[in-house]
């Protein structure tokens, strides 16, 4: 009988069919297999409500927030439509969840606040950080910002900086053997679209967001799949 085993994936950012393809290329099983979610499911491709049913599918999902699940979550809760977010994707996310509200999916909506209500701002699992952004390594993440730990870059800059320079090639970020983080799309500017590995720390967005990949990884085996390049599989989708 094949072991239960732990994966992670980030900033699948409404791509539902992109997820469904990285999950069955994994085999992965919905009743068995860990799926820890560091966020940005929402914003850019046209299936982000398809995307929350996939993942509440799974049994074992642990969900961390992302910058853009907090703009949706004010959205269910207050309307709230600030520009910095309609022109990130969110105008994406807003008329799917008003087709959503017409077809009468009240319930599906209800569903998808409370998972982002209840997400975590960061998780611990055998001394591996999984957080959406990053964090500033000298101080305990307990006492850090939510908003910080969505939005930060700097932690990954240094890493990629340390990382390039043989004299601190090795050093860690903070005292975690291993980071997964996403937020930061590698697809900027490394055209193999493959996860980047740097120092500790394991940048998992690869622009699904964008005309990127979405990357699905086994946190302890480090083995990946990937899916089709997103813009293929929404080739009439603006995207982000």
């Amino acid at each position: 009988m094949q072991k239960q085993r732990r994966f992670a994936v980030s900033d699948i950012h409404g791509a539902n069919k992109a997820l469904l393809q990285v999950l069955d290329r994994a085999d992965f099983n919905k009743k068995e297999d860990i799926l820890i979610c560091l966020g940005d499911v929402s914003d850019g491709w046209s299936e982000v409500p398809e995307c929350f049913e996939t993942l509440l599918s799974i049994k074992n999902l642990i969900y961390v927030l992302g910058n853009h699940d907090e703009w949706l979550l004010i959205y269910f809760k207050f309307q709230d439509t600030p520009r910095i977010w309609t022109s990130q994707g969110g105008r994406a996310t807003i008329d799917a969840y008003q087709r959503i509200y017409e077809e009468g999916g009240m319930e599906m909506m209800e569903r998808h606040e409370s998972l982002l209500e209840n997400a975590l701002p960061y998780y611990i699992l055998d001394n591996k950080l999984f957080v959406h952004g990053g964090f500033a390594p000298n101080f305990p993440i307990e006492n850090q910002a939510p908003y910080d730990l969505m939005w930060d870059r700097q932690m990954w800059v240094y890493a990629m900086m340390w990382h390039n320079d043989k004299n601190t090639k090795d050093k860690k970020m903070g005292s975690y053997d291993e980071i997964f983080i996403g937020h930061t799309s590698t697809s900027h500017y490394d055209p193999a679209l493959k996860p980047v590995h740097a120092c500790n720390v394991w940048n998992i967005d690869q622009g699904c967001g964008y005309e990127g990949k979405l990357t699905l990884i086994n946190i302890d085996t480090k083995e990946y799949v990937q899916s089709d390049k997103v813009s293929k599989l929404y080739p009439y989708d603006k995207g982000r």
